[in-house]
């Protein structure tokens, strides 16, 4: 069994970046640790992780990642707090 993980972080500018990783530990000490100049959140240390989904097959992670970078600020902080009522208004809300 496979382990990928989609992950979100909160950037110390407060916006949000998202990712998809074998290794949720590593992963979050190489931002943390700015070892990609090039990357969002070199600037934007320390970043603190707001949520994480475990899957098994890495296109279903992608396709999570996907899905939820769409989503309103709004939306995707009810799922930090797994507030799936939210979610589901929200979601209603937006598609009237």
């Amino acid at each position: 069994m496979h382990n990928y993980f989609v992950y979100i972080l909160e950037c110390a500018d407060k916006s949000y970046y998202f990712g998809v990783t074998n290794d949720l530990e590593i992963r979050l000490s190489q931002h943390n640790n700015g070892e990609n100049i090039r990357a969002y959140t070199f600037s934007r240390r320390p970043v603190i992780l707001k949520y994480y989904q475990r899957f098994d097959q890495i296109e279903d992670a992608i396709d999570f990642e996907k899905q939820v970078k769409g989503w309103s600020r709004k939306k995707k902080e009810a799922l930090f707090k797994e507030d799936w009522e939210e979610i589901v208004r929200l979601s209603n809300y937006k598609n009237k």
